[in-house]
């Protein structure tokens, strides 16, 4: 068994709610570069070094296998259920069966409830898992109020079932929130949403914490391993920028480290992603020791590119321009 980092050193976020939750998880999505073994192993790994929040989802396709990790867990006595914050989410083509979506991955998660339960995308635009980045549904629509509402208040349900316990929402813009949130009788607690060095996303992280919803960030090392159909040409890679280098160099550690320092400085929750050992520890462990500077917060904080790595496009619908149609740019929700 490898290092067992102190829980009462790891950050906490408080919610709305008053409770207070993991201030960093572990991400699960293997993208198509692992495999359900190999995330499955790192999750049990992760348990045993001091990990408590774990974002899983249906579509990654590997809730089985770390549901048994999580029955080991807890028959071991390693951890028990209520030391776990476990997450997972409604997958697009689910939108009207949502119960039994989550009747499905708490099965599949062997975990009697799920803590916190995202729409993970606010439409029921569906893609098959592995596409390419030219793939589009000709049943894809855009953004619907109604729609999404009507999802929403099936989780609302779940919670007053007691199969979950929060409701997140994800991949959002202020547009769409401001939409919705008016019309939530249980007020979200989180947001996931893609935040990194590079796409620091100000503004919707200023709107976020201004209505009390708690942002989660995914990608948060800027997904060197990806899916294929993200990458382009222009991405920016945030590990290799000069400034993310030269802070490290001054902290003796890799500029992972350092992006997740900010991260979690800045006041979102990091998600990050690895299957090696050594890599998820230290992910976990720089967050208890030798933060960054004023100085080093404020010179990431220009590093700023508006590099929006998951574009979307596999949602688009017909009619739609491009991939910019999806996030809402001019402030106006794009319709048809």
């Amino acid at each position: 068994m490898g290092e067992f980092i102190n829980l009462a050193d790891v950050p906490k976020v408080k919610i709305y709610t008053g409770e207070e939750i993991p201030g960093v998880g572990m991400g699960t999505f293997g993208s198509d570069r692992f495999g359900s073994e190999e995330v499955s192993n790192a999750v049990a790994g992760a348990i045993r070094c001091g990990y408590q929040m774990f974002d899983c989802a249906a579509c990654y396709g590997n809730e089985k296998e770390i549901g048994e990790v999580f029955k080991t867990a807890f028959d071991e006595g390693v951890v028990e259920r209520k030391d776990l914050y476990i997450t997972t989410k409604v997958w697009n083509d689910m939108h009207e069966r949502v119960e039994e979506s989550c009747r499905k991955s708490i099965a599949d998660l062997q975990c009697d409830y799920i803590d916190l339960f995202f729409i993970h995308w606010p439409f029921p635009n569906y893609h098959a898992p592995g596409c390419d980045g030219d793939a589009r549904n000709p049943e894809s629509k855009p953004f619907s109020v109604e729609e999404f509402m009507n999802t929403y208040r099936q989780c609302e349900d779940l919670v007053k079932k007691g199969l979950i316990r929060h409701i997140g929402i994800s991949n959002m813009t202020i547009p769409k929130m401001e939409a919705v949130l008016p019309l939530m009788e249980i007020m979200p607690v989180a947001c996931e949403l893609e935040m990194h060095v590079s796409f620091q996303q100000q503004e919707l992280f200023d709107y976020l914490k201004a209505h009390n919803i708690a942002p989660i960030g995914y990608m948060p090392l800027g997904s060197p391993q990806r899916p294929e159909r993200d990458i382009f040409p222009d991405d920016v890679a945030d590990l290799e920028m000069p400034e993310m280098k030269k802070i490290a160099k001054a902290h003796g550690v890799h500029p992972a480290l350092i992006a997740l320092k900010w991260a979690q400085q800045r006041g979102q929750i990091p998600i990050p992603f690895s299957v090696k050992e050594r890599n998820y520890v230290s992910n976990l462990k720089c967050l208890t020791e030798d933060p960054l500077t004023e100085e080093e917060m404020a010179e990431i904080a220009t590093l700023e590119k508006n590099n929006r790595l998951v574009k979307g496009q596999v949602f688009l619908w017909e009619g739609a321009k491009d991939w910019h149609d999806l996030w809402d740019e001019d402030g106006v929700i794009v319709t048809l």
